[in-house]
């Protein structure tokens, strides 16, 4: 590869191509990778937005894009990935953003083309996207497997497509997936203690930031304009950047002041701090985690939201919680258990692509592990609240089931959580599709021990 020119380096679409070849490598998450990119090659402030929407809309419709780009590359005799790349993110411009005219787009793919590869490099990409411009993407209808026809039309793999469709129809698999290409919406949670959202709001306002409280979580606002972690309530820590689906879980908890808690999957630690604000000036939240790094997160974010004073954290395996704390140790359980993270595929659309079907085999066998293991150290009456950021049965209601099937001494209670969620919660437990409301998808359910 020549060198490449300095302006071309920090364009903002040679940066997008960049962080999707490192996404499709794998061992690099979009969300994370970003603000890297944006650093290292120096990319204009005002294009981050643009290069976060390349990005995040071309990985969340790669198998679409590679579907409509293959007819077009098929008689070639190879084609390198990275060529594959710069084709796709190509034409999700060219299909989906209309600020920037045709040849444009096809010039600086061209020009990125030669600086990768070489001259023939760059003729192949303009004959393959002039090409697509004339002729038009080959229609849906070509594919005559209906569940495939699905799977391209969402950008999901086969297996998971097979697996929703399984569990809640064709059509709604078809609305969810839809709904995952929209651009996900920025939330936060307000401490109350300091300050109401109507307050907050007003604040963020003096920042050009527009935004709206949540209409599902009391302690949300949602962000229509403007980047809420660069606003003065975020660096004072009245504030912190959480989905609205994630602030639910203290709220069903049903905190009071002077408890204490156990969070046995605890970071990065943002439903830790929001337990120990709701814990006000009495009791304490025992935060563990298997990683020592992080627990510094939990740490890290418990000082920014000044409730270090409540928060005591242990690295350990909350499968071993039973062997460590005593009998009837806690008020109230928190598992949040690590699972797939298919809740999350609107803000990190690549974790669709990196998951096998054994994922969910041995997943729900440690979730249930930590179900089990934290039970004796729950107090009579107490709540213990099982969540997840997923969406699939087998790793959410399966293993309540198994968990309750075991554990006689255990039920469900009702989620104390706002009307507008009802239409979300059966069975006693909330199971959040992120076309529902725009957010994350979650699970939570609530169990006393009688």
């Amino acid at each position: 590869m020549a060198k490449i020119p300095k302006k071309l380096l920090h364009s903002v679409r040679f940066t997008a191509l960049e962080a999707i070849e490192r996404i499709n490598r794998g061992g690099a998450y979009s969300n994370l990778l970003l603000n890297e990119l944006i650093q290292k090659n120096k990319v204009d402030g005002k294009d981050t937005a643009l290069l976060t929407e390349l990005v995040y809309g071309t990985i969340s419709r790669q198998l679409l894009l590679a579907y409509e780009v293959e007819p077009f590359i098929k008689k070639a005799k190879k084609v390198d990935p990275w060529v594959r790349s710069l084709l796709q993110l190509s034409l999700y411009q060219m299909l989906y953003l209309d600020r920037v005219p045709d040849h444009a787009i096809i010039n600086e793919a061209v020009e990125i083309a030669k600086a990768k590869g070489n001259p023939g490099t760059g003729k192949f990409v303009n004959g393959v996207l002039r090409s697509i411009q004339r002729a038009g993407v080959p229609s849906l209808d070509l594919i005559e497997d209906p569940i495939e026809r699905l799977a391209t039309e969402i950008s999901m793999p086969k297996f998971l497509t097979e697996k929703f469709v399984a569990e809640i129809g064709e059509e709604e698999t078809r609305k969810l997936g839809l709904s995952l290409l929209e651009p996900s919406r920025v939330s936060a949670r307000v401490d109350l203690r300091y300050l109401s959202r109507e307050e907050a709001i007003e604040a963020l306002a003096e920042d050009g930031i527009e935004a709206r409280v949540s209409e599902l979580s009391p302690y949300g606002i949602v962000a229509d304009r403007g980047f809420l972690a660069g606003s003065e309530l975020f660096q004072n820590g009245w504030l912190t950047i959480q989905d609205e689906s994630s602030m639910l879980v203290a709220q069903a908890m049903q905190i009071a002041p002077g408890q204490k808690v156990l969070d046995a999957c605890a970071a990065p630690g943002g439903k830790t701090t929001h337990i120990a604000a709701l814990l006000e000036d009495e009791g304490s939240v025992t935060a563990l985690d298997i990683h020592e790094h992080k627990l510094k997160l939990v740490q890290e974010n418990a000082e920014r939201l000044r409730v270090t004073d409540r928060i005591v954290t242990k690295k350990m395996d909350a499968r071993e919680a039973a062997q460590h704390f005593e009998a009837e140790s806690f008020d109230r359980i928190l598992v949040d258990a690590p699972c797939s993270g298919l809740g999350l595929m609107r803000r990190k659309p690549d974790i669709k692509y990196q998951k096998q079907p054994q994922d969910f085999v041995q997943l729900p066998k440690i979730q249930l592990e930590i179900l089990k293991n934290c039970a004796p150290t729950l107090k009579s009456r107490g709540i213990m609240v099982y969540s997840t950021c997923t969406i699939t049965s087998a790793e959410n209601q399966a293993v309540v089931e198994a968990f309750l099937a075991e554990q006689p001494d255990f039920e469900k209670i009702d989620l104390t959580l706002d009307i507008k969620l009802q239409s979300a919660i059966q069975d006693q437990m909330l199971i959040l599709y992120p076309e529902m409301f725009m957010t994350d998808g979650f699970f939570i359910c609530a169990m006393r021990k009688k």
